[in-house]
């Protein structure tokens, strides 16, 4: 089975995140996000003025077909949730977290760390405001998870430098884990 990964939210984090893996060539990707595009998200995500109104699900799969054409990601426009995560990212071995809430977010990593075991999950916290991006972070902090941010800043304040910068963390991570960077190479 060719190796999977899933990334759940398709904001700031997880639209970043998906175009970067695929500008460094992985292809395999599950996409899950139940928005739709906002004006609001300009500042910080991928998506362009004309796709405002489109779901970000296929707003998303649309701008990494014009990196790479050839790309079929498997796209689930939904609101995640306990009881549809496994099904979702099922054979997926990573996830990435890129949701928005701190509910939403310790729901998702303890469904993945819980239901799927061998997971890894990648998660980003902590990106807000306009302290200096050097301040982010990865941190290997259990077994197969991951946390990159500064770990202090809340939600309320985002912009695109420090957004992005957590995003390429993110991708950076999910690269090092394929290819057996970090503490195991994923079989």
């Amino acid at each position: 089975m060719p190796l999977r990964v899933g990334i759940a939210g398709l904001g700031g984090l997880g639209s970043n995140v998906a175009v970067m893996l695929v500008r460094s060539g992985f292809r395999d990707l599950v996409l899950a996000d139940f928005d739709r595009v906002e004006e609001s998200n300009l500042n910080r995500q991928i998506y362009f003025r004309r796709q405002l109104g489109m779901k970000k699900t296929d707003a998303c799969v649309e701008i990494l077909k014009m990196i790479e054409p050839e790309i079929e990601p498997e796209a689930h426009d939904v609101r995640l949730d306990e009881e549809n995560i496994a099904s979702v990212f099922g054979g997926c071995m990573i996830v990435c977290e890129a949701l928005d809430s701190a509910d939403a977010k310790a729901m998702l990593v303890n469904t993945v760390l819980s239901e799927m075991p061998g997971t890894y999950v990648v998660s980003g916290s902590g990106i807000s405001g306009w302290d200096s991006p050097e301040g982010i972070r990865t941190k290997h902090v259990f077994d197969k998870l991951y946390v990159c941010g500064d770990g202090t800043s809340d939600t309320s304040d985002m912009h695109a430098p420090r957004v992005t910068v957590c995003a390429g963390h993110q991708a950076n991570l999910i690269l090092r884990l394929i290819y057996g960077m970090e503490d195991g190479k994923i079989e």
